[in-house]
């Protein structure tokens, strides 16, 4: 029973991981569901090939990690800073046509890869972005200069 508090410790060390990672590695899936995804795979592999093989100690170990991601999901309905602290906040990459270098630069995101985005949004020319956001999950909504129209998130 003490892999319980080992998969707890594994849910906030790989959220806490991956959130240093930066947002571009999930793309779509937000950080939140990676990190249940993962540990949930973990979870089970180390019951499958670790020393304690119990269909009981991997069942309370999978319950464990599912109730503290509902706590943490709870935790976020009803607090925007953990809501913030877990799945990050939008940032902007371009605003009001002005390129944001210190996003851009902390965030290891280059210009082609903006101008790969606003292509995939069939945006030939990224003098046409007014707006361009990098998205909680990874993805890059565009908002065009011409008539405000929105795009859907690219990766």
């Amino acid at each position: 029973m003490e892999s319980i508090p080992r998969a707890l410790a594994g849910y906030f060390v790989l959220l806490l991981v991956v959130r240093v990672l930066k947002r571009r590695a999930g793309s779509q899936m937000t950080l939140f569901e990676f990190v249940l995804v993962f540990l949930m795979g973990g979870v089970i592999i180390l019951a499958t090939v670790g020393n304690d093989r119990s269909v009981t100690n991997c069942t309370c170990a999978v319950v464990a990690v599912a109730l503290i991601h509902r706590t943490v999901a709870w935790a976020k309905s009803k607090s925007t800073l953990v809501g913030a602290v877990v799945d990050g906040t939008p940032l902007l990459l371009i605003k009001q046509g002005e390129w944001q270098e210190a996003v851009l630069r902390k965030m290891r995101i280059r210009k082609e890869d903006l101008a790969a985005a606003a292509r995939a949004h069939g945006i030939s020319c990224v003098d046409e972005i007014d707006y361009a956001i990098l998205e909680r999950n990874g993805g890059i909504s565009i908002i065009k200069t011409k008539a405000g129209a929105t795009d859907s998130p690219a990766s």
